[in-house]
Formats: C-alpha cells, sequence, structure tokens
C-alpha cells in the first residue's frame, strides 16, 4: 500500500512551500488508494512551540487535508531512537566520537585554509588494526554513523530522475548529540522506517540529506523509500519566496478572505500541471496527481492569480453560501446585519467587484453601518449643481414603487428635467450613500439600501 507522510518542524507557521509539499503528498496518497500520515518533528526543543503545532494542524484542517494516522510527535518516540542507536552500536554500524566542538572548529578552519570541503576526519572511527585513542575523562561522546567509504548512494527521483552522490563526499553524521537526543536525519530514517512510509515527497532543498537516510536505512536492513524532491517556490520576480510575496501563515490567507478551495487549486498549480486547466476542484485534482507531472524547475508564486482564481471561487457559490462566509466578517467589523437588506442580495451585487471575503465585506459595511463621506470627495462630487437634482431624486423616491428599474426611470427623469448628464447625479449619490465613488450602478445600489436609509443619506447632503 502507498504510504506518504507530512513531517513539518513545528518552529513556525504553516507556509505555502510547506502547505504545498503536503498537498503533493495527500493527493499521492489519495490517488493511489493509499494512507497519508502526519508527524510532527519537533526535536528542535529550543525552537518548537505548542503554537507552531496548533498552527500546523489549523492550516491542515483549513485545506482540507485529512490525514489516516497521526499526529506523530517525535519527542513521545525518543526510547525507540535510542534502542536504535544502540543496536547500530552493537553491530559497529555506529561509533562513538569523543571529538570536541572545539577540534572540530578547528579542523575545520584547517581544511578550508587548505581549500578543502570541510568536514569530520574520522579520527574515532573504528578500522582493523587502527589504535584510538583513550577516551578523554569526563567527555562524553557524540554517536556517529558510519557510513561507506566507498562506492556510491543513489537514487531513481520521482522529479528530478536519476541522482548520485559518492560515498567519499559524506563524512560521518552525527546520529546522536553529546546530550543523548537524536539528530534529525536520524529520526527521519527510523520515524519512516517504523510507520512504513513507500514515497517520501518533500522540497527539493532536502537532496542533499538523502544519500545519508538511504544509507543509514540500508545498514538497518530496511527497504528505503522513493524519493520525490519537489521545486522551491519564487515570487513572481525569481527571487526566493520572502513575506513580501505571500510566504505568509497558511491561516493568514484565511484571515485575508480566502477560500481554501481556491488555496488549494492555486497550489495544486505551483509545479505541477494537466495540460492547460487552470481550474479544478479537488477530486478531480486527486484523479489527476501524478509525479510525472510535477516539473524539477522553481514555480512561481503570483497573489494576483491567487486572487483571480479566489474571485472565481467566490462567484461560483451560491449567493446564500457566500453571504453566511461574509456575515461573520462584517459582524467583526461592527455591522448591525438586521439593520440592513438581505445580505445574500448585498453579496450578488458586490461579488463581481471584490476578489476576496474580507474586502467583499469592508465593501459592504455601508449597508449596515453608519458612514461620514470624506470631505474631499464631497467637495471633489457635491456641485451647486448637483444639489437641486439630488433634493427633486429624494422627495420622489418616497412616491415610486421599490425596484431597481424605477429607481432607474427616475434618475433619467431627473436628468432630463434638469438638463444634466448621469455623472453629475449619480457621481453625489454614491459618495453621499457609500462613501466611495465607484460602486456597482447606482439604481442597484440604492434599490438594495432602502428607500428610510437611503433618503436620510441623501438629505444629509443639505
Amino acid at each position: 500500500m502507498i504510504r506518504t507522510r507530512f513531517a513539518p518542524s513545528p518552529t513556525g507557521y504553516l507556509h505555502i512551500g510547506g502547505a504545498r509539499t503536503a498537498l503533493f503528498s495527500w493527493a499521492y496518497a489519495r490517488h493511489h488508494g493509499g494512507q497519508f500520515i502526519l508527524r510532527i518533528e519537533d526535536t528542535d526543543l529550543e525552537r518548537s512551540t505548542p503554537a507552531a503545532v496548533q498552527a500546523i494542524l489549523d492550516g491542515m484542517r483549513w485545506l482540507g487535508l485529512d490525514y489516516d494516522e497521526g499526529p506523530f510527535y517525535q519527542t513521545k518516540r525518543m526510547d525507540r531512537y535510542k534502542a536504535v542507536i544502540q543496536e547500530m552500536l552493537a553491530t559497529g554500524t555506529a561509533y562513538r566520537c569523543y571529538m570536541s566542538a572545539d577540534e572540530l572548529s578547528a579542523l575545520r578552519e584547517q581544511q578550508r585554509a587548505r581549500g578543502e570541503k570541510p568536514r569530520y576526519d574520522g579520527r574515532w572511527r573504528p578500522e582493523a588494526g587502527k589504535a584510538l585513542p583513550p577516551p578523554p575523562a569526563g567527555g562524553a561522546p557524540v554517536i556517529r554513523f558510519r557510513n561507506p567509504q566507498d562506492g556510491v548512494v543513489a537514487w531513481d527521483d520521482l522529479v528530478k530522475g536519476p541522482i548520485e552522490f559518492s560515498n567519499r563526499e559524506l563524512d560521518d553524521l552525527v546520529i546522536a548529540r553529546a546530550d543523548g537526543t537524536p539528530t534529525y536525519n536520524f529520526c527521519v530514517v527510523v520515524d519512516d522506517w517504523d510507520m512504513g512510509v513507500t514515497q517520501v515527497i518533500r522540497g527539493d532543498d532536502h537532496v542533499n540529506n538523502t544519500p545519508r537516510q538511504i544509507n543509514i536505512l540500508k545498514a538497518l536492513g530496511a527497504t528505503p523509500p522513493r524519493y520525490a524532491h519537489l521545486p522551491m517556490i519564487n515570487g513572481p520576480d525569481g527571487a526566493k519566496l520572502s513575506k513580501r510575496h505571500g510566504a505568509v501563515s497558511v491561516m493568514q490567507y484565511d484571515d485575508d478572505g480566502f477560500l481554501p478551495e481556491a488555496v488549494v487549486n492555486y497550489l495544486a498549480r505551483l509545479g505541477w500541471s494537466h495540460g492547460d486547466d487552470e481550474i479544478f476542484s479537488r477530486e478531480q485534482f486527486v484523479q489527476w496527481f501524478d509525479l510525472t507531472r510535477v516539473t524539477p524547475s522553481a514555480a512561481r508564486f503570483d497573489t494576483e492569480k491567487l486572487r483571480w482564481l479566489n474571485q472565481h471561487y467566490m462567484k461560483a457559490l451560491p449567493s446564500a453560501e457566500l453571504a453566511a462566509k461574509v456575515a461573520p466578517r462584517l459582524e467583526s467589523l461592527g455591522a448591525n446585519l438586521r439593520g440592513g437588506p438581505d445580505l445574500a442580495r448585498a453579496v450578488a451585487l458586490y461579488v463581481d467587484r471584490c476578489d476576496t471575503l474580507k474586502a467583499l465585506a469592508e465593501a459592504l459595511l455601508v449597508f449596515y453601518s453608519e458612514i461620514r463621506p470624506a470631505p474631499e470627495l464631497l467637495r471633489q462630487h457635491l456641485s451647486d449643481e448637483a444639489r437641486p437634482a439630488l433634493a427633486d431624486f429624494s422627495r420622489k423616491l418616497a412616491d415610486i414603487p421599490w425596484q431597481t428599474e424605477t429607481i432607474g426611470a427616475l434618475l433619467k427623469e431627473i436628468l432630463t428635467a434638469r438638463q444634466i448628464k448621469m455623472p453629475k447625479l449619480a457621481m453625489p449619490l454614491r459618495v453621499l450613500l457609500t462613501g466611495q465613488a465607484q460602486t456597482p450602478s447606482i439604481d442597484a445600489v440604492i434599490a438594495l439600501m432602502g428607500r428610510e436609509r437611503a433618503q436620510r443619506r441623501i438629505n444629509a447632503a443639505g
């Protein structure tokens, strides 16, 4: 059975790169009818926090990435790691190294001065016929993996194709620190082995870890999983993705009014494609997903394209469902939803003009709270020519059937009687009614606002 995993470190939020890795790992398992595991790699005790763990869980839940097993926590598996290390010491695939941090630092400086690659020189590595010095008194050793010194370690990467490293380029990796805590590369190996992971799908910043992990697995007598290293995600300018590009918490996108369906759809297209398809459902993505369609070159994150996609999903929602999503955002802005028009009608009128739920709520607030038009807008649009036309319009609003069509007809009647063009009346109406210079069709806005509120705001012009 196919078994994939997502294994974030809780040293920060779940960002876009991690979310895409989780999505691809989840989709691969779901496509093949397999299982998806969530594992929290929290061995970095100084930087891991409960808040970061919760942010990861919240992000996974918001994106709809359900897992079959987990979350597993590495800090709860320490006894297992230590037991495996003892087995490796007993079989000679690992050894104790008493080289101090100062000695290692000095060695690396010497190697750099000679133009060599800094690396551990194997001075505590047991070899036939090699005499090791006596362990220093009181010195706590690290545990190193006895990496093969000859041959190559190679794998057929499911994204990048064949990759090969010479074992001579790999030094003996520390797998347990002097205080006994196991290191990242070792814990990952034991976890993947114990959990039966068959495909490891992760970012290509892990490529250099892979040969070490394969060698440790082979030393344990385990069959390594297949590896797939996903391309990095850059900003639209080709530079490394940063906060200014959108490298923020996944939950920040929720706060900013993006729909999870839109974010999932967008993440799916970051480095993967299915022909020219840009918009597709989660179910279609699972049906189509294949690692052979993942490009090895870096993907580019484009917030504007995400906004376009988000608006598509907003417009596809029934008005009542969209209103239910916007309502709590309006209330958080101080809106009185019982004192305004039907929210489903309001979102239907404004959704074409807004690309996030946040923007939609902010635009609709004018219907559910009092406004004060900016003085500069009033000076710009409320002319002496407009005032008598506004007074006529407000007075006649009292007697007409309250429909968009009759309001539109009244507007034309006033324009004809006063011999002015539409902007001379429509622009001050927009400012007085909404405090904004741009709105949907003004007759539709007035109809939505209601007779009493519309007249009161127009009459406030004096």
